[in-house]
């Protein structure tokens, strides 16, 4: 019997379990389910006897040797800052490892050590990080293979509502952690390669510079830049590439409304707002809006953003009961980024019938035979329901495949990888597939700019 060690059975878990679950009869496996509440973990064993909960403090030594010296593999679902404190003890017990999150410098300086021991640690095996590499490199490498020269790549992807739970003006719900959507763009200019020309966009800026896109059945969205864009550059082996682009799908309008609270001041984190916990929604949007002896909350705030009464962005505002003298935001020494979610969440959190949906999306150009063409690849993965989310299953059954694959000795690739290889993608987009996370892709006319032409 083969035992999978998984840390963390937080919400991301949830599809990767069951998957591991439906497979341990077959494959020989005993699955040990750790998290730091032993009634969560219990939850997610669904009673299978090839599943052991335990409750595991990461930060407790003594547990975490003891559970990993156990395993034969070892799926980390904490929170990525964590994930070095399982990784060293990986190294020691020489133990594979897969992880969903971003590697970080520090799981990169244990690569040497890694491969000493012949071992694997697969890191943003998720959604994104994750299913945006594969998908995207099993485009640029049947392109590559057929003797053509990528010029253009943009990738996008979003986590969002499903059209059916669908029912505000900002056509958007938290599907996932609503601090980073609040604090999405901060920390630096956008970069990215845009013919051939390096741009830069600063954070004020950024929710007003979007680009728009069309899924088939799903209509129109738009995207706003990620912070840094070159990031893959040299990875997906595009130094050579004219455009390279990442960013963030939302619906269309969602940026221009977002921006308001940027331009207020509302979604700083870096400093706290005296009696925070006693402030109203009211007190707390008049804080960021110039005195004035008669004028109201309403009106200063259409005066400082331009905003006509009967523009759908007021409406939007007036949505979240932003304006309440009666409801108090409650958080004490808490930023504004901190309220603001707080009262956002209030709107925009998940009711129970609610589904969630992941859009993502790549546009690649390339040159072959003389000629410009282009492929767009999309995926559109639903819900099921508040358990089994699209967020859970596009994150967890990726790193639940690539385990098996590791444990069965068909993915042998050594060090701290990325899942941009072909042993690894071919293998795990198949069966993604079959259980229903599908890409679509399709030639269409060439969106880039003529190499001959001077980009400006």
């Amino acid at each position: 019997m083969r035992h999978i060690l998984i840390i963390g059975a937080g919400r991301s878990a949830t599809s990767l379990i069951e998957y591991l679950l439906q497979k341990a009869e077959t494959e020989d496996l005993h699955i040990t389910i750790g998290d730091i509440s032993e009634e969560l973990a219990q939850k997610k064993t669904q009673g299978h006897p090839r599943a052991t909960p335990i409750a595991i403090d990461i930060f407790n030594e003594e547990q975490r040797n003891k559970h990993i010296s156990n395993a034969d593999i070892v799926i980390s679902m904490l929170p990525a800052h964590l994930h070095y404190e399982v990784a060293k003890d990986c190294v020691k017990h020489k133990k594979n490892m897969v992880t969903a999150s971003y590697i970080s410098p520090a799981m990169m300086d244990l690569d040497t050590e890694v491969k000493k021991n012949d071992l694997i640690f697969m890191n943003e095996m998720g959604l994104d990080p994750g299913v945006d590499h594969m998908s995207a490199m099993k485009v640029i490498d049947s392109i590559r293979d057929n003797g053509g020269k990528i010029l253009l790549f943009e990738s996008f992807c979003g986590g969002l509502v499903a059209p059916e739970s669908d029912n505000n003006l900002w056509n958007y719900k938290f599907t996932w952690n609503p601090r980073n959507v609040v604090l999405a763009g901060q920390g630096g200019s956008a970069k990215f390669i845009q013919e051939g020309k390096y741009k830069y966009i600063p954070y004020n800026k950024l929710f007003r510079r979007t680009e728009f896109m069309e899924i088939d059945g799903f209509g129109r969205f738009e995207g706003y830049a990620n912070r840094d864009s070159l990031k893959y550059r040299s990875v997906y082996g595009l130094d050579d590439a004219l455009t390279l682009y990442r960013g963030t799908m939302r619906r269309v309008g969602y940026s221009k409304a977002w921006n308001m609270f940027i331009q207020l001041g509302m979604t700083d984190d870096t400093y706290t707002i005296e009696n925070s916990d006693k402030m109203s929604y009211r007190e707390f949007v008049n804080s960021f809006l110039p005195y004035h002896p008669t004028d109201s909350v309403e009106l200063k705030l259409r005066h400082v953003l331009k905003i006509d009464q009967d523009d759908i962005q007021w409406e939007k505002l007036i949505e979240l009961d932003i304006f309440n003298p009666n409801k108090t935001v409650g958080l004490k020494d808490a930023t504004p980024a901190q309220m603001l979610e707080k009262i956002l969440s209030e709107k925009w959190t998940l009711s129970e019938e609610d589904k969630d949906m992941i859009v993502m999306y790549h546009k690649i150009g390339y040159e072959l035979d003389g000629k410009t063409k282009q492929i767009d690849a999309t995926m559109v993965c639903i819900g099921e329901d508040q358990t089994y989310t699209a967020m859970a299953k596009t994150v967890g059954l990726p790193v639940a495949i690539a385990a098996l694959q590791i444990l069965n000795g068909n993915i042998t690739l050594k060090g701290v990888q990325l899942p941009i290889h072909k042993q690894v993608y071919e293998p795990v987009l198949k069966e993604l597939e079959e259980l229903g996370v599908v890409f679509h892709e399709k030639e269409v006319p060439y969106m880039g700019y003529n190499p001959n032409n001077v980009a400006s």
